[in-house]
Parts: structure tokens; C-alpha cells; sequence
């Protein structure tokens, strides 16, 4: 992709200068400058919870800056809500999108804007506008499907078109490939691109150097609510950008040394479930995983790694098959059951299956033990006892805040809200832990962390199932790699020669050694 040609360099859109945001006695900016130019993708760079979002959020009048000022195409700009910031030409696209599941793409898209043909709304001219804006952004989508039946990848294009009809200039892409399979990040690259084409700008927040270096022209870095430099991502490598975000060497190589596997933890046997259309999705899977080892599932998602995890977990029924903990058939128990059982696990939705969002940051920590003798006395909580766990897991796995252990977990950034479930599972001290995704949405310094809590179980002899659309992920902490195809293994490879060329080929459906 053809990075610099589109950005006017002599025309500045947006100018944040020495923007500070308190809330309370907490500053998450602190002095941040921003530039961006006319056509340009510019992104910012920093860690969970180092105060990105709210920057941008600033930015699009979600928040009034404490201090500070902004400028958009030369002219001093009160923002003080999104209406305001809309009407200046900034569009912004939240982590978690903002869609009205039961509605239509076009009724989701003109929501607020509805066009009107007398006293009704005009439904067929913006179903032609839409049209028109799809096609001339590569931005394809089916105006009349609801959104509780598309994709993620789909509903992101939906919100793209949504500030795009509003006559959005300067589109803010907050975390935007979070929830994106592989050939999903690289269709939104092309949009991304296209859109700098035709003189827009793009303001791009993520963690993912990769991505930076693949789309960005500048990229400005945050940490820990401070500014730290705007450097050219053209003239910057991975490792420096990593370092500058964290504030120190960042590791991409997993350290972990042979050992031998024990007995088999966990047996998934002949497999069959449905997913939510009630189509068959598991056919017939089989899956061992031993004491002491990673076993890495890969596979283009679709594939049956949800129904899998949610039947495993008692989150759905199995059709038929087995599903054997330590020799004990647990397919279809309660949750509970099999959790008492031994089975835990980082989820694939940290919102909807990993966390309570308006319980505190305490109780999420102790949401499968609250009734444990440590925490209550006789069905009472001993809320200090909790806190005390709290204050002691979030300086151990470095939650950010510092302090956070009376605020609800929804008021937590994406990758701090993944750490409080790291957490809890990781100090649940199960004989099998699954993780989903584990480092969805988490910066490099937090990926570091958390692989390290990984092997540490595997070393600890716990089975660890590992769940991951990052093929570099699952290369470097497996011992055993499962490919997963239309609802089958369809190939395993555990001499530790793992390629991505090999197990990409499995991923489509080739057999091993072919």
C-alpha cells in the first residue's frame, strides 16, 4: 500500500495543542499536542489505559478538555458534543459499535438523519446514497440486512458509512481491528487506504505496530497519559515504537523450554454442535489436551472455535459427542459444574461472557469465589477481604489505574478490562485454562505479559487451550498445534517445526505433508 502520496503536508485539518483531561484527581492527559494533515493516516500509539480514547474522545466532543484548545482547518473550535464535532466534519468509530441490532443497515446509518419526503421518511433515496457511498469506498454492504445477521467486519463498514453520510472529512478509528478476522483488517487497510485517496484523514488508535507500519504516515505516541513524541512511521521500526510506548525493551520471543507432556487433561470426542441458525458446525471433533503443554487451535475463524469453547465451558449444548475432564463426561453441565470441575477460561467476548460491566473492578475478581470461605462468612461478603485480593491482583497484573478497585469495569479501558480477566482466571488455578483470543486489543508490552502467564501455567503442569486468529501467536507458545477446518481437526503438527506457509495451507482445508 502506497503510504504519503495523498498527504498534504501544507494543510493542517486538526491541531490539539496542550490538552489536559482530569477526572477527579486522575489526569489521562497530560499536555498532549496533536497534528494532523489534509489526506493523512496519523496514528496514535500507546498503552491500555494510557489515555488514547480519551483524547479522541475529546476530540469528538464525548468529553470537555479540562485545559487546552483545539483547531480544526486553521479555525479555534469549541467541541463540546459530537453534534458539534459532526458538523465539523469529524466522524469518529467507537471500539464498540454503536448499532441498533434489530434495525436495517440504511435505517442504522441515517438514524438522526433521516430524510424526509413529506412526513415520511425517504428510504429509498438513502438506500441510493448508501449505494453510491459503498461503492465509491469499496465499502460493500447489504443496505437492507439487519445487523444481528452480518459480521463484525460488516457492522464496522456500517459505522464507516454512518460518519461518511454525515459528511465526515476526519474520521477517528478507535481500536478498529480488534474484532477482525485476518482478510477483514486487510479489506479495512484498502478502505482506509481509499478514503486518504479521495483527501480524507484518518486518525487510526492502535496497538498493533504492524498495522501502524502498513497504513500510517506519522504516528504521535502516548504513555501514561503524557505525550511522548510524533515520529515518521516510514523511518521508525517496530522495536522503537514498542519501546517508546512502554518505556523500556519489549520482548517478542516467547521464553519457554522443552518439557514432556503428562497425562491427558482434558478429551473432546466425536463432536457435534450447531451454531445459532442451527446448522451444523462441529462435525465430529476430536481434541486432546495433557497436563504441562500449550495446544494451539488454529484456524480461519468460522470454523467452529466458538461452539466449541461455549459447549466445553457449558455456555451451549453439544448435539452429541463427549466432552471428558480427568475421564469425566461434563457435555452439557452448567457452567458452574464445569468450572467446579476445573475448566477455566479467558472468554472470546469480554464483555458479554468475561465481565459484569457495572460491578466493581473487586467483585468482577472474585465473581466464580464470592462464595468461598475467603471472601464471605456464613453467605455475607467480607467486602474487605475482596478489596484486599483486588488492591493485590491489579498491582500484580498492573491494571490500570492504579486504584481501581471500587470503579465499575466497564469505565476500564479494552485492554484493562482484559487483564482483570486474566486475573481471576490465571490466580483460579485450574487444571485446564482455554484462552480465546487472549491479547485481543492488548499493546505489546501487555501481549508480553500476558504470554508470560501462559507458559508459566503450562510450566506449573496445567493444560492450556489456546485460541487464537494471530497466527504468530500460536506459533510461538504452542507445543502442539490442532488446525481447525469445517469442524474438524483436520491435521495436527507437534514437532515443534511449526511454518505459517504449512499450517495456513491446513487452514484452508490441505492436508499436512501433501
Amino acid at each position: 500500500m502506497a503510504k504519503n502520496s495523498n498527504m498534504d503536508e501544507n494543510q493542517i485539518v486538526i491541531q490539539m495543542k496542550d490538552i489536559v483531561k482530569k477526572f477527579g484527581d486522575f489526569t489521562a492527559n497530560d499536555h498532549i499536542n496533536l497534528t494532523v494533515h489534509k489526506g493523512e493516516v496519523h496514528a496514535i500509539l500507546g498503552e491500555n489505559g494510557a489515555g488514547k480514547s480519551t483524547l479522541m474522545n475529546v476530540l469528538y466532543g464525548m468529553y470537555r478538555p479540562t485545559s487546552g484548545s483545539i483547531y480544526v482547518n486553521g479555525q479555534e473550535a469549541i467541541i463540546d458534543n459530537p453534534q458539534k464535532a459532526i458538523s465539523l466534519g469529524i466522524g469518529m468509530v467507537h471500539q464498540h459499535f454503536m448499532l441498533v441490532q434489530p434495525f436495517t443497515v440504511t435505517e442504522n446509518i441515517i438514524l438522526g438523519m433521516e430524510p424526509m419526503n413529506g412526513i415520511t421518511v425517504d428510504l429509498k433515496s438513502a438506500r441510493e446514497k448508501i449505494i453510491e457511498l459503498s461503492e465509491k469506498y469499496n465499502l460493500m454492504v447489504d443496505p437492507d440486512a439487519k445487523i444481528e445477521d452480518i459480521s463484525v467486519g460488516m457492522q464496522q463498514r456500517v459505522e464507516i458509512l454512518k460518519v461518511l453520510y454525515r459528511g465526515a472529512n476526519i474520521l477517528i478509528l478507535d481500536e478498529p481491528t480488534a474484532s477482525l478476522t485476518p482478510q477483514e483488517i486487510i479489506d479495512l487497510m484498502d478502505i482506509i487506504h481509499n478514503l486518504t485517496k479521495d483527501g480524507k484523514s484518518v486518525i487510526l488508535i492502535t496497538h498493533k505496530l504492524k498495522e501502524i507500519k502498513l497504513a500510517a504516515d506519522n504516528c504521535s505516541i502516548i504513555r501514561r497519559g503524557k505525550y511522548i513524541d510524533t515520529v515518521n512511521v516510514e523511518k521508525t521500526t517496530e522495536d522503537e515504537l514498542a519501546s517508546m510506548m512502554v518505556g523500556r525493551q519489549v520482548s517478542f520471543k516467547v521464553d519457554k523450554k522443552p518439557q514432556t507432556p503428562g497425562e491427558v487433561v482434558l478429551e473432546v470426542k466425536d463432536l457435534h454442535g450447531k451454531d445459532y441458525r442451527g446448522v451444523e458446525i462441529l462435525k465430529g471433533l476430536n481434541l486432546k489436551v495433557r497436563r504441562g503443554e500449550i495446544v494451539g487451535l488454529a484456524g480461519v475463524d468460522g470454523n467452529g472455535q466458538s461452539q466449541l469453547i461455549e459447549i466445553i465451558t457449558g455456555l451451549s449444548k453439544a448435539e452429541s459427542g463427549n466432552v471428558l475432564m480427568h475421564g469425566e463426561d461434563v457435555v452439557n453441565k452448567s457452567p458452574k459444574y464445569i468450572f467446579d470441575k476445573g475448566i477455566t477460561s479467558i472468554p472470546e467476548d469480554r464483555q458479554k461472557h468475561g465481565l459484569v460491566l457495572p460491578f466493581t473492578v473487586s467483585e468482577n475478581l472474585v465473581l466464580q469465589n464470592f462464595g468461598n470461605e475467603e471472601f464471605s462468612n456464613h453467605g455475607i461478603l467480607d467486602k474487605k477481604k475482596i478489596k484486599n485480593h483486588a488492591t493485590e491482583l491489579i498491582e500484580k497484573f498492573d491494571i490500570r489505574p492504579v486504584g481501581s478497585e471500587d470503579r465499575p469495569a466497564g469505565t476500564l479501558s479494552g485492554g484493562n478490562q482484559q487483564k482483570v480477566i486474566i486475573a481471576r482466571e490465571v490466580t483460579n488455578n485450574s487444571d485446564l485454562l482455554i484462552a480465546f483470543n487472549p491479547t485481543r486489543g492488548l499493546d505489546v508490552g501487555a501481549i508480553e505479559f500476558v504470554h508470560k502467564y501462559l507458559v508459566e501455567q503450562r510450566n506449573k503442569n496445567k493444560a492450556v487451550l489456546l485460541v487464537s486468529f494471530e497466527l504468530s501467536e500460536i506459533i510461538s507458545l504452542s507445543d502442539r498445534i490442532d488446525v481447525i477446518f469445517d469442524g474438524q481437526i483436520a491435521g495436527s503438527i507437534n514437532d515443534g517445526k511449526f511454518d505459517e506457509a504449512t499450517l495456513g495451507y491446513m487452514m484452508a482445508g490441505g492436508k499436512a505433508n501433501e
